[in-house]
């Protein structure tokens, strides 16, 4: 699993930053992606990153505010000319189908792909082939949500070198032996996968917040997430305009990774009043209160392991 940040700025771009993009890819899958929020220019960060536009299967959207949406109506269209056949769904608040659909109507834009819009609503748990995705709403000036996206418990690692000194063939059995299914092979050996596979691996959780203030739903979320994406729009010093703008700064986003127990911290959406440079400080901030707490940048990818369930 890779998360890519094709945007970490708040508002409007700068020269540092495009406005709010994330994208999640399973690359145990082949690199089937989805991507929340979609901002101005998304398209454009794309281009420069690991992910593939005609791989994006689902756009989960937070709000509706501009710097998370505007992005969305060219990088549909431009999926069309990818040769993207496969369907696409989109998730998001209220209104996402309105603005969807005006936009494709007005500019006359012709989708070769099946589109399926879900508008989602607090405390939703969507199951999406096997993930699946709860979904709460936070406390920002318009309805935004967060998602935190729970990946199932999966098999240990396969012993090859046990197979091949017990002389087990290869062939399409080796899957279901993956799969710690019982198998016969071709001599007429009957064999139990589970007896070849290690420890088993615990499934990847993650949470991805929209615009907030501090909000218990937050912290429900992100509770024992391997990986919290934390919006920070503000430097600490600047608290009461966090309160006054439905925002967070970058404390409040380490107090509640550490109130929730995650094992680790990337802060986005970062006023474009912080250079990248400055960026540090935002930094220096939460980890003086949440120690495993990075700031991300256009570009910045991270890689989530499975963990060996103890």
């Amino acid at each position: 699993m890779e998360v890519v940040f094709l945007g970490t700025g708040a508002g409007v771009p700068s020269k540092d930053r495009n406005v709010s993009s994330i994208a999640l890819r399973w690359t145990e899958s082949g690199g089937d992606t989805w991507l929340f929020d979609c901002g101005e220019a998304t398209q454009h960060r794309i281009l420069h990153s690991s992910v593939r536009l005609s791989r994006i299967s689902r756009i989960w959207i937070t709000h509706l505010h501009g710097d998370h949406i505007f992005g969305l109506p060219g990088l549909l269209g431009s999926r069309s000319f990818q040769d993207a056949k496969r369907p696409l769904t989109l998730y998001g608040p209220e209104g996402l189908e309105k603005f969807i659909q005006s936009s494709l109507e007005v500019s006359g834009t012709h989708l070769r792909y099946p589109l399926h819009i879900v508008e989602v609503c607090d405390g939703d748990h969507l199951e999406c082939e096997g993930i699946r995705v709860q979904v709460a709403r936070l406390e920002h000036g318009i309805p935004s949500y967060g998602y935190r996206i729970k990946e199932p418990d999966g098999p240990g690692a396969l012993d090859a070198e046990r197979l091949r000194r017990e002389r087990v063939p290869p062939g399409p059995h080796v899957q279901q032996i993956k799969e710690g299914k019982k198998v016969s092979l071709p001599d007429g050996r009957m064999i139990d996968g589970r007896k070849y596979l290690g420890p088993s691996r615990s499934g990847r959780h993650l949470a991805i917040l929209g615009d907030t203030r501090p909000t218990p739903a937050a912290k429900e979320l992100a509770h024992g997430v391997d990986l919290l994406i934390h919006e920070a729009t503000y430097a600490a010093d600047q608290e009461a305009l966090a309160w006054n703008y439905f925002h967070s700064t970058s404390v409040q986003a380490a107090e509640l990774a550490l109130a929730a127990g995650v094992r680790r911290l990337v802060v986005t959406h970062i006023s474009p009043r912080y250079s990248l440079d400055e960026g540090k400080r935002l930094a220096e901030e939460a980890q003086a209160v949440f120690s495993d707490t990075e700031v991300a940048r256009d570009g910045f990818a991270i890689r989530i392991e499975k963990r060996i369930v103890k």
